[in-house]
């Protein structure tokens, strides 16, 4: 997929790119896949702003994924490759021989008439295919990975992102995740083969103030601009830096401060991703 540029005819449209639409086949068709999403601006239920920097964006409608990939041994075709607003790569219509139409999100090479399955074990090593870890052989690109038994596939959904089955110990299956951290994972969770598609996206430049006010992105004010009343590295005569270590408008040590909580998860972590 292919990343398309435009003339410099406005200062605007001097850097800004898009990604080429010409793989997407068909606009949404079935219905019952499509659900309204209320937009919540980064507000609480009191109407209060808890997320700095949003908005509601662009209107847009929710596509149901199937993340669980569990309707095993029926093969479907892929229908249609289209656009989801909520996400950065591609998603497909898959229709299953009873009938049944879902959404999976569409891995690299997939195109319009290839055939989909999800398994327990015996598939072929094909992109779309989905299987239980345990069942995929050591070195095999994956995606769409669960982190629980039956929960939905959690781990390497963006476009471009994968991960890679490194070995296995007992009923866990080692893994190699995007960020470069090595986990256990267990070996029953579903996992699809491949890596997701449009890999292009992470090239594209978003070019101007409006496309990213349609994400739901509003502008950012640093810090050092304001008043020492609103930040606190407001204040001075001047540009002056912030006269500390950088810190959040309540003060909370931002750059490389640990703020991630224990889990119980975390003792499955044989590497992190930071060294």
């Amino acid at each position: 997929m292919a990343i398309k540029k435009f003339r410099p005819i406005t200062p605007a449209r001097r850097f800004m790119s898009v990604m080429d639409t010409s793989d997407i086949t068909s606009k949404p068709t079935v219905k019952s896949l499509l659900v309204k999403v209320k937009a919540t601006a980064g507000r609480n239920n009191n109407g209060r702003i808890t997320s700095r920097h949003k908005e509601a964006g662009a209107k847009k409608t929710y596509r149901i994924i199937d993340f669980k990939r569990n309707k095993f041994d029926i093969p479907g075709t892929v229908t249609t490759v289209e656009y989801d607003p909520y996400r950065n790569c591609r998603i497909c219509l898959v229709t299953y021989l009873d009938g049944d139409k879902r959404y999976i999100l569409q891995a690299s090479g997939m195109k319009v008439g290839d055939s989909v399955q999800a398994a327990i074990s015996g598939l072929d090593i094909k992109s779309g295919n989905a299987m239980q870890l345990m069942s995929i052989p050591v070195g095999t690109m994956v995606h769409n990975i669960e982190m629980s038994p039956g929960h939905g596939g959690q781990i390497a959904r963006s476009a471009g992102g994968y991960a890679q089955v490194m070995g296995r110990e007992d009923k866990y299956v080692i893994m190699r995740l995007p960020s470069g951290e090595m986990r256990k994972i267990l070996g029953v969770c579903m996992a699809t083969i491949g890596i997701v598609g449009n890999e292009d996206f992470s090239n594209m430049v978003i070019g101007k103030a409006g496309r990213s006010r349609h994400l739901g992105i509003r502008p950012q004010t640093r810090g050092s601009a304001m008043n020492p009343i609103d930040h606190p590295h407001g204040g001075g005569e001047g540009k002056t830096g912030p006269g500390r270590h950088p810190v959040t408008p309540w003060g909370m040590p931002t750059k490389g401060y640990k703020t991630r909580k224990k889990k119980a998860s975390d003792k499955l972590i044989i590497s992190k991703r930071k060294k």
